[in-house]
């Protein structure tokens, strides 16, 4: 009896070529390399960080790091997935191979779910800045013209993503490098005229005791989700192999530099209870402290750029994740219509409801939209279960029937597997624990439960067809 992983090889879209009947190839190792690079550099970082340093305090460098650490193995397990499957399907289609097209079905549609709702999200926080610095103009005037923009460079050509998200990603890490340069100066006492504070604001470590370090240490999760773009980006790149396994091989010193490395700048240039480090943001208090000239008009700029890449990367994202699902035969065959190599049905779909979900932040912004937040509070864990779940399953059977195909290795198989299951594990206990997250994880599990339901209804209905 064939294993599971060839038993459904092709519905999975196993195949090398399997994405490459339909869709272009065109975006180019140097598009695939700055999304790497430029992926890690969200807008959660420089938007969401401040609060989890007002919980924290200076521990926030530990809570980036441990949740680091858990991001890096799941990286790696994806990456070895994704370099023996290319597939614009990602984690959805290795979660069909292992378990069925249930579970292909269950990780795909919520993390469709969760793209287009942050397309819409991401969009009212760029027009937020643009209209701070152009007062009495409509937001929602902002996030249409933005939602066109991206929707139109989407139905265009995948490389005009690529050329977006190359420039994008240029513009994040140069302004990152240089904020982590002048800090790093300013802390040896190097930089003309500023202080070295030494270790000064690093004293109360743990302000607020274990529970600040689990408030800093759940917003640090969550603002390592988008990751997971470069391995659906893959499938449609010159060398998709070679691709995934350089943006995976070098996770670890980006994720190390930019995340905790700027933390650790952050709390030790800028007392971590400092007003400015929540209604400024952590970067704007940091470049403030050091005297440098217009440096919250410069973060706004950085942030804007942060937040319009991660809309282009997202209505990318959710239109291929749809594309792979319907293909697959798991939602309606309409979406599936490609036309110049790109799903443009898809993208439209995708990019309408990331607006919907603006117009109901208007409409009924009480009841439906924050439950919709709720909803894909927790969805980036669930997909992380998927993918270490998938792993573990389908690398017993790559090295039986396809040790070939093995070009990136998960470090400690399955050791280190499961330790990243039981790390999820612990953040789903501590969610729960919380009030403010609680919600949210009850939210995304009703969420999944009703897809994992619908998922096996369509699989024993096509099953039975």
């Amino acid at each position: 009896m064939p294993s599971s992983s060839t038993r459904t090889d092709a519905a999975a879209g196993s195949s090398p070529a399997a994405d490459a009947v339909s869709l272009s190839h065109g975006l180019k190792q140097r598009h695939l390399s700055m999304i790497a690079l430029g992926g890690v550099i969200g807008a959660g970082l420089f938007v969401g960080s401040g609060a989890g340093i007002a919980a924290a305090g200076p521990s926030i460098v530990v809570a980036y790091a441990l949740s680091g650490l858990l991001v890096m193995l799941v990286m790696r397990m994806l990456g070895e997935m994704s370099a023996a499957y290319p597939s614009s399907g990602s984690f959805s289609a290795h979660a069909e191979r292992a378990f069925g097209p249930w579970a292909g079905f269950t990780a795909g549609w919520s993390f469709w779910v969760l793209l287009c709702t942050a397309v819409g999200l991401e969009g009212m926080g760029a027009a937020k800045i643009v209209t701070g610095w152009l007062p009495g103009t409509p937001q929602w005037m902002w996030v249409a013209l933005f939602m066109v923009v991206f929707c139109g460079s989407n139905l265009a050509a995948v490389k005009n993503f690529g050329e977006f998200e190359f420039w994008f990603a240029a513009l994040k890490v140069g302004a990152i490098t240089l904020f982590l340069v002048l800090g790093v100066l300013a802390i040896a006492g190097v930089l003309p005229g500023t202080d070295s504070p030494g270790a000064s604001h690093l004293g109360h470590f743990l302000p607020h005791g274990g529970q600040g370090l689990i408030v800093g240490l759940l917003a640090s999760v969550f603002a390592y989700g988008g990751l997971e773009t470069v391995t659906i980006a893959a499938a449609e790149s010159e060398d998709p192999v070679r691709g995934v396994a350089s943006a995976v091989r070098t996770a670890m010193w980006r994720i190390a530099l930019f995340y905790v490395g700027s933390m650790a700048v952050i709390v030790t240039l800028v007392p971590w209870n400092a007003a400015e480090v929540v209604d400024k943001g952590p970067y704007v208090a940091a470049l403030d402290h050091l005297g440098i000239p217009g440096a919250g008009q410069l973060m706004n700029v950085v942030v804007l750029v942060a937040l319009l890449s991660a809309m282009n990367a997202n209505v990318y994202g959710s239109s291929r994740i749809a594309y792979s699902l319907v293909e697959r035969g798991l939602g309606p065959r309409a979406l599936a219509r490609v036309s110049g190599g790109v799903p443009r049905i898809a993208v439209l779909v995708s990019s309408l409801f990331g607006f919907l979900c603006v117009l109901l932040s208007y409409w009924r912004p009480d009841d439906v939209f924050p439950w919709l937040l709720n909803m894909i509070g927790a969805v980036i864990l669930v997909v992380w279960i998927f993918i270490a779940a998938s792993q573990l399953r389908l690398r017993r059977a790559l090295e039986r029937e396809a040790p070939q195909k093995l070009v990136v290795r998960m470090w400690g198989f399955p050791v280190l597997t499961w330790v990243a299951l039981a790390g999820m594990a612990a953040v789903f206990v501590l969610m729960a624990r919380e009030p403010g997250t609680r919600v949210q994880l009850y939210s995304t599990g009703g969420m999944t439960l009703f897809l994992a339901a619908v998922g096996y209804l369509w699989q024993r209905s096509r099953a039975r067809s």
